[in-house]
């Protein structure tokens, strides 16, 4: 009676070693996306906030007394990092006199800030941008 009783269990077990694989088969896809979703978009609001970092800073300098549209590049060259500097585009709006509005917006690939992790499921950085515009009062 107890060597039938072994035997079934040992059956049973063997049927139901491949359930735990097959699991793992149908989750660790869905995983592996969530995870790489995870870290495309830490690196992209890392990134928004050193581009929204630059516009401000550029503006500030914007408003100073002579400032030229090279030293407003100059500024956003300074804060943001050397990976996105192949993709930097300035625009600026100097105020010729003091109490002028004065507006300064910075542009950046997303490419340069992320690797393209989800292009597989349709979701591409490709022609996307990381844009901020920062408005102040000249001086």
């Amino acid at each position: 009676m107890v060597g039938t009783l072994r035997s079934k269990m040992a059956r049973h077990k063997h049927r139901r070693s491949g359930v735990l694989s097959m699991e793992l088969v149908l989750t660790l896809p869905i995983l592996a996306l969530l995870l790489a979703g995870l870290l495309e978009f830490t690196l992209l609001f890392f990134a928004r906030g050193e581009v929204v970092e630059a516009s401000r800073v550029a503006a500030r300098k914007a408003t100073l007394p002579g400032a030229t549209l090279e030293d407003v590049e100059d500024e956003v060259f300074k804060v943001l990092h050397p990976r996105f500097h192949q993709s930097i585009q300035v625009a600026a709006e100097l105020g010729e006199k003091s109490g002028d509005v004065v507006a300064v917006v910075v542009t950046v690939d997303m490419n340069a800030a992320s690797p393209d992790l989800l292009w597989p499921i349709g979701y591409s950085l490709q022609g996307r941008s990381l844009l901020s515009e920062s408005c102040m009062v000249r001086e």
